[in-house]
Order: C-alpha cells, then structure tokens, then sequence
C-alpha cells in the first residue's frame, strides 16, 4: 500500500496559518502596529482605505532591516523576537511566534520598503501571494512600511464574509486604540480615506485617554496606583455615575499588552459592587506590570489571552486597589456608624470664621397699646397663629327670603319637574335587575403580571414585553408614516460620546430626528439636544442613546427598514416599563387595551411571548387532580 501522507507546500501552509492569524483587517493592523512597536519607532502612522479591504499601510521610523532579513521575515516561524524555548518566559515584545508577515503575504498583495540607520539604501519588495515578485535597492527613509493591498484576493469566500465598511472600520478603530493607549510615548496618526480621524502626541497616560476618547473622560477618570510584590497596578477607573450599558471603554494591559480576561473583569465589578445600577458597565484603563516568567502568553495566536501564575492572589490586590481608590477620592460612600451626620458643618460654612451673635431689643415696644398687641405683633411676624373669625349666625343666609307656604311649595314642585343636562337619559331594553354588569378588574402579580379575566378563563400578560410591544409599534409608526411630535426642552441638553459613537450618531440622526429627537448642534465629541420625543424625560435621554449605540455595535443596517426597526426596538427596549414595577389600576388597563389595539399583540418585538390564556376547563382540571 503506497504511502498516503505528505507535506504541504509553504504557500498552503500559510493560507492555513492564515485563517487563525489573519481574520479581519483589523488583525492585519494588529500586526503591523505591534511589529512598528517591537522595531522601537515613536512615530507610527497608520493608512486605512475602504476599511482595510483595499489598503492597510503602517509607517514607522524603527531600526528597519537589512537585505537578509527584509526577505526572511516572510518565512514561517522567522521572527528576530526570541531564540530558544526559554525565552518564550522572558517576553518583551509583542510578537514571538513568526507567523503574522507570512500569513499576510499569503493571501494579499504586500509592498515592503525598508532601510537601516547606517545604510544608504534601502529593500524594497513586492510580494503577492507568498510569491516574490521583484526585490530591489530604492532610495528610502529611515524605518519600515508596510503595505498590504486587497486582502484576501486569492481566497474570495473568505472575502465575501467581511462585514460592511462600517463595522470592519470599528474593528481597526478598536485594535489602533489598544496599541495607542498601551503606548502613549509613541506618536500615532491614522488616516482613513484620506481623512485624519487620531493625531496623537506622544504624552502622559491619562492624556493618551482623553485624546483617544473625549475632552469630557478627564472628569470621569479615578487614578489607580497600588505597588506590590506580585503586580504593579497603575492606571484608571471611571466613575460609578458615568458607568454606560455597553463595555466599550473597558481595557486591560498586561506589561503593555492588551488582554482580555473575565476574571480580572469580575474582581473590577467586585470593587464597585453597591455603586452601580443593574446592567451598568464601568470604565477602566488599567495597566498591570508583572514578572514576565509568571505569565503565559503562548495561549492563543491573537495573544489576547494570558495564564496567570497566581490569579487569585492577583484578583484580590486589584479589586482592593480599585475599592481603595474609590474610598480615597470620595466616590464611594464611608460607613461610620459613630459619626452624627446632623454635626456636620455644612460646606458652605465650612472655611467660614464665627461671627459675634448680636441682639436686637425694640425699645418703643408697649405691651398695653392697641398696636402693640401681642397677638397682632406676632402675627406681623409670620407667626403661625391666626386670630379666629367671628362667623354671623346661620339665619343670616336666608335674610331677605320670602317665607311663603306657597311659594316654598311651587319650588319644591318646579325642581322636581327639571331635567339637568348631564344626567344619563339613555334607555335601556332590560331592566337593570335583568342585566348582570360584567366587570373587567385587572390584578398584578409580583409587578412582573398582569392578571385579566375574559369569557373563557384569563389572561396573564407580561407587563414589561407587553409594553415593548406597544412602544415599539409607536415608534415605528413615527419613523415610517408621520413625524413624530417633540417636547421642546427649556435648556438643552448636552451629551458626550467617544469619536466612534459619533460618526453612529451622526449617520443615525435623520431617524433618530423622525422620532421626535432635534439637535441643535453636533461636534466631534458631544451634541446639543433641545427637543426629545414625547415620551422620553430629560433624564432618559441618554440612557435611550447609549442603549441604541450599544444594540448597533455590530454596525448599522444597510437598508433603511432595517435601520429604522433596529432604532425602534432599541428605544422600545430603552423606555419599556421594567419588571418590578408597581402599576396602577388604570395603568394595567390602559397597558391591556393597548396591547391588544396593536397589529401584533402576540409576540414582543424581539419575538417572545407577551401573554398566555388561561381557560376555566384547565383550572377545572388542575382542582380535579
């Protein structure tokens, strides 16, 4: 039997290697950016075009490469980064496993150009897919570029699952943001379709933050600084009243590495356990420095994930680092059972000298004048008392009366012939006796239920889909067929969001305008609202924004009915009356009738249940067992 088994070729070794390395093109700025890192550039700039589908250059000014190595990087498992087994324990780079260049030039087309400090001329090298098309001598400036052109070309199904140009874009905003927050000495720009969308000086981390995110995440940030033998954390949290829905804003790093770790993220909710609302999200920017032989980056080929030597030790330092912060900068409440919070000096006072009590003695006061009745100078003081009024005797009211037999008579007969306006004239085909009142009385239970009996049984209604429902039909409508009314605001209202929560609103603002919103004004961070549909408080707006930014995180619908019922369902998400809440009688009848006026009252609009029947026979049943 002859032998079956045998060896790929590079070229298909490396598409395959492809499919774990390289699965956006946001993995392709990953790469890039973290080898312009490792090659110990400060200034690093990053060209995006059709959302990396048709270009992703990153120029650095690093050490660059020599001939050699400008052709040997694009071989498998070539990496300059370690040299034996021990050292994948003493990492101090970003990259190590020598896959990432030739996974690129696989399945893309990849121009190089490269020159070394002391050399007079550069490499530059052209290659499309893992074939070298020319290598040649070029007259280059000190650094690295790499450009990888229409990615994926030799593998179109793979093409064809890249999501739209705004969700790809978002990715590579993601991944840029983690290499820039991680490093904030280097000095960063990124281009997209030849617009500047980040111009990042080389400064501080906190000012690497606010650059990134908005001029308004400076206020929000709660530094976090605790040094021990184990970990060094240094970094901030953001405070519990700026806590969003989504966790955009939540970032780990790990000796400069960004991770991803649901243990971390647990001790981080752990230290603002009580501060936060249910469902709400903190804020973090914290960077951990730990030995290098304690970790294991080798997990996963992202390099997202890391094991850790001792997590639980890990887990407690920081979530008593993060609560201590908290305490520190008075954001979380201190329990002091001795303490009188009514001695408290009041903080207007506080800073303030005591001031002599002076007394004031009115001299011209006589106790025995009509003026200067006791009573009456109270009461000219505000006092509470009140002299009582004399009331005349009851028989004046009928002064002036006539009180004549007759005529008192001829009254009494003309009022009972008068038939008053409102009083109800419709005639009925029973008698009263005959006709049993049927009456409708809703009942909630364990304000979650709404109880409603009909002919045949009951009904038990899910307040809060039912209302989802209702709303979401509603908003619909607006959006659709008829502009929706707006409440105008007396003072508008400005709200902060990061650039990338700007450019969703910015395209989600002809709906959101549909729907009663008016924005008066829109910058790059923040906007101005002075009207809000009619059914959203001042205080719910935001609430209602981040929900639908957070429900669109995977990109906005193509289609505009798409666009139009994702909105719709978010705000109906957003406003829905919540499971625990108490309602009245006539609110739990109003929320029936309008559950039923809808075109689909059976199913909420994410497709779940809003109600179930009840019949008399399967009670009837449930009695006989």
């Amino acid at each position: 039997m002859s032998s079956i088994i045998q060896l790929l070729p590079d070229h298909v070794a490396n598409q395959i290697a492809a499919g774990e390395v390289v699965q956006r093109p946001a993995s392709v700025v990953k790469e890039l950016l973290e080898n312009a890192v490792d090659a110990g550039a400060n200034d690093i700039k990053l060209i995006i075009k059709d959302a990396g589908k048709s270009l992703v250059q990153v120029i650095d000014n690093g050490k660059g490469m020599s001939v050699t190595d400008a052709r040997l990087c694009f071989e498998r498992h070539a990496t300059s980064k370690i040299r034996q087994a021990e050292d994948l324990f003493s990492l101090h780079t970003k990259g190590f496993r020598g896959e990432a260049l030739a996974s690129i030039a696989a399945i893309a087309h990849v121009e190089m150009k490269t020159r070394q400090d002391q050399e007079e001329l550069g490499t530059h090298i052209v290659i499309e897919g893992s074939k070298f098309v020319s290598q040649e001598m070029a007259v280059l400036p000190k650094g690295t570029s790499f450009a990888v052109k229409n990615l994926f070309f030799n593998i179109p199904a793979r093409r064809n699952f890249l999501k739209s140009d705004v969700v790809e874009y978002r990715h590579i905003v993601d991944e840029f943001q983690r290499v820039a927050l991680a490093h904030p000495q280097i000095y960063f720009t990124f281009y997209h379709n030849g617009s500047e969308m980040f111009n990042l000086q080389a400064s501080s981390f906190r000012q690497r933050i606010v650059n990134v995110f908005s001029g308004k995440t400076n206020e929000k940030l709660v530094p976090v600084n605790e040094e021990t033998e184990i970990v060094n954390v240094q970094g901030f949290v953001c405070k519990p009243e700026f806590a969003k829905k989504n966790r955009g804003e939540q970032f780990f790093f790990v000796n400069d590495r960004f991770i991803k770790s649901g243990y971390l993220h647990h001790a981080v909710m752990a230290a603002y356990d009580g501060l936060l609302k249910d469902g709400a999200q903190p804020s973090y920017f914290l960077y951990l420095q730990v030995p290098p032989n304690s970790i294991d980056i080798n997990i996963h080929p992202t390099k997202t994930e890391i094991k850790f030597d001792d997590e639980s030790a890990l887990y407690a330092i920081l979530r008593a680092s993060i609560k201590h912060s908290l305490g520190q900068f008075n954001v979380a409440p201190v329990l002091d059972f001795e303490r009188d919070a009514n001695l408290d000096t009041p903080y207007h006072y506080k800073d303030l000298e005591a001031a002599t009590p002076t007394i004031q003695v009115d001299g011209s006061f006589n106790p025995f004048s009509e003026e200067d009745k006791p009573n009456k100078h109270y009461a000219n003081a505000g006092s509470s008392y009140r002299k009582p009024e004399v009331t005349a005797n009851w028989e004046s009211l009928y002064v002036g009366l006539k009180h004549d037999t007759q005529e008192v008579d001829t009254i009494s007969f003309e009022n009972n012939e008068v038939a008053f306006e409102n009083d109800e004239v419709t005639s009925s085909l029973f008698d009263n006796e005959e006709v049993e009142q049927a009456v409708h009385k809703t009942h909630q239970i364990h304000k979650k239920y709404i109880v409603n009996p009909i002919k045949s049984g009951m009904i038990i209604v899910d307040q809060q889909r039912a209302h989802q429902r209702i709303l979401y039909e509603q908003f619909l409508t607006n959006i659709t067929v008829n502009l929706a009314s707006s409440q105008q605001l007396l003072f508008p209202l400005h709200l902060y969001f990061s650039n990338g929560e700007m450019q969703l609103i910015t395209e989600l603002k002809p709906s959101l305008t549909n729907t009663g919103f008016v924005f008066e004004e829109t910058n790059e961070d923040s906007v101005v609202i002075s009207g809000l549909p009619v059914n959203v408080s001042e205080s719910e707006a935001s609430i209602v924004l981040e929900q639908l930014l957070s429900d669109l995180q995977d990109g906005i619908p193509e289609s505009s009915f798409s666009q139009n019922d994702t909105i719709a369902k978010s705000m109906a998400r957003s406003l829905a009356v919540k499971t625990g809440t108490y309602l009245t009688q006539k609110e739990q009848e109003n929320l029936v009738n309008g559950l039923f006026a809808c075109k689909d009252p059976n199913v909420s609009p994410f497709q779940k249940p809003t109600f179930i029947t009840m019949r008399v026979e399967d009670l009837d049943k449930k009695f006989a067992l």
